[in-house]
């Protein structure tokens, strides 16, 4: 084969590796050139965790899930959950010692899961009783995946944390902030991981009081078998009681899906989700119109102390909480600040920004309702806004209030309330949020409504919009409520536009 054939065959092949592959279209040198914006595009797999609902033989858990119709999507695909196993050892038992193995071993996972999602578009429900109801880790695919989301509602009637526990089930990520958890008296708070994949995945757990982190190491590289649950009582990563603790979950290998669960002897209880990552800004949203009392936890993860303002978006306007303008929140120490009812029987939601230079912090608040032995508690903590969509399900016709707010420039929002998940017709309505407010709007209830339904907000022009979403009830006297905050689904995905560059072939 002589040297011509050789360059003309390795021409091709070069030309066809060229046309083959597509590479991103960037301004030529004249500065004429326009770089394309990258499309949006629907996810095609998502997975979801959520952890045992609770150890009480009293408790009754509701479930409901729901994926919003999205355009694009494949035509295809499928949605299904499966029992995780629930491991036996704690950390701090002797079985596991340093290494944070799971020792004994695991549990099997106890039935069936309690629900079948549904089609796009149609929420699916079910339940379970008592304290052996499953963690259940959920995978989606196709037109099931963009936006797919999974609430559970638990009701314990007596005992600690008594009252009305909710979560939306979380998808699984490799680092969490959870401030606001508590080793103090009076409190029984689990860190709960569920490992959703095929191998083990090593966590470690860092626990930060107000003085700085705490001693501990049991909490590190501690190991997570694959489909599996592990509930970890933070008290035994410890020996030190903290009132307010800042919880640090960092994932060596794998990744995991991580709640709280808070429980009072006194007070009721729910599920602490993770706060946004740590930002200079932060805007915790929905705080109840009712809540006597609400007490703000911040921490500043870098080496160096933060000077916040605090402004409390109400539906008028925002204002500064009197006697609370600032909070100083030293470096790697976990600081609390109680604001009372701050809210004074208007919808509120805090922004927290600023007073000089910019630190990045994470934040909640713990929010009580009711007064003297008729109080109950729920968390709220720091949300990123709603950039496409967002999706709460497991809604009734009452008992359920909607918070949106628009921290900075005003907004349009559209909210559509889906078809039952036992039948009835969706609905939808369009609200313009005034700058700097927050608004709990009258909801869109689809006509013949039976079953629960999911709520989907989606932003339509405007400023940076935060949601979140209460469920209450009455519970002998006690005002039962769960708070869940509406992050993006990131049921989109930037896919960058490009095209053939024939131009890598010149020399």
């Amino acid at each position: 084969m002589n040297r011509t054939t050789l360059s003309l065959i390795a021409g091709a092949a070069a030309l066809a590796a060229v046309t083959a592959a597509a590479t991103l279209t960037a301004p030529d040198a004249s500065g004429t050139g326009t770089a394309r914006a990258a499309a949006r595009l629907p996810v095609e797999r998502t997975s979801l965790a959520c952890p045992a609902p609770s150890a009480s033989d009293l408790a009754e858990t509701a479930y409901a899930s729901f994926t919003p119709v999205t355009a694009g999507a494949a035509k295809d695909g499928r949605a299904e959950l499966r029992t995780a196993a629930r491991q036996t050892a704690r950390a701090g038992d002797d079985s596991e010692g340093k290494s944070g193995k799971s020792g004994k071993g695991g549990k099997g996972a106890a039935g069936k899961a309690p629900l079948k999602p549904a089609e796009p578009g149609k929420p699916a429900a079910g339940d379970s009783s008592g304290a052996e109801s499953p963690a259940l880790i959920g995978t989606a695919e196709g037109r099931y995946a963009p936006g797919w989301t999974i609430q559970q509602t638990t009701e314990v009637t007596a005992g600690t944390g008594r009252g009305l526990q909710g979560l939306g089930c979380t998808t699984p990520d490799t680092e969490y902030w959870f401030p606001g958890a508590s080793t103090g008296q009076g409190r029984t708070d689990y860190l709960h991981l569920t490992n959703p994949d095929d191998s083990a995945a090593v966590v470690d757990i860092e626990l930060y009081g107000a003085e700085g982190a705490l001693e501990s190491t049991v909490g590190e590289g501690m190991t997570v078998p694959p489909h599996s649950t592990e509930p970890i009582l933070l008290s035994t990563l410890t020996a030190e009681r903290q009132t307010d603790l800042t919880v640090h979950v960092t994932v060596r290998s794998g990744r995991l899906g991580a709640a709280v669960q808070a429980l009072d002897d006194k007070l009721g209880g729910d599920w602490l989700t993770a706060a946004a990552d740590p930002a200079d800004s932060l805007v915790l949203p929905g705080i109840p119109a009712d809540a006597t009392e609400v007490r703000l936890v911040a921490f500043s993860p870098g080496d160096t102390d933060a000077d916040l303002k605090i402004r409390l978006a109400s539906p008028t306007g925002g204002f500064t909480p009197a006697g609370h303008e600032t909070l100083h929140v030293k470096a790697g120490m976990t600081t609390a600040l109680d604001l009372g009812d701050v809210t004074r029987g208007e919808a509120g939601s805090l922004v927290l920004t600023p007073t000089d230079r910019s630190v990045p912090v994470v934040a909640a608040v713990r929010v009580l309702r009711g007064k003297g032995a008729a109080r109950e508690t729920a968390f709220v903590p720091a949300t990123r806004a709603i950039e496409n969509r967002a999706s709460a399900a497991g809604n009734a016709e009452k008992g359920t209030t909607l918070s949106l707010t628009a921290p900075g420039e005003a907004a349009k929002v559209r909210v559509t309330a889906s078809a039952g998940s036992g039948g009835g017709t969706p609905a939808s309505r369009t609200y313009t949020l005034r700058a700097g407010t927050t608004q709990n709007v009258d909801l869109p209830v689809p006509g013949g409504l039976k079953g629960t339904y999911a709520l989907t907000v989606e932003p339509l022009s405007g400023g940076p919009v935060h949601a979140a979403r209460t469920l209450t009830a009455q519970q002998d006297g006690v005002p039962a409520f769960t708070v869940q905050t509406l992050p993006d689904d990131r049921g989109l995905v930037s896919v960058p536009q490009a095209e053939q560059d024939l131009s890598v072939l010149q020399e």
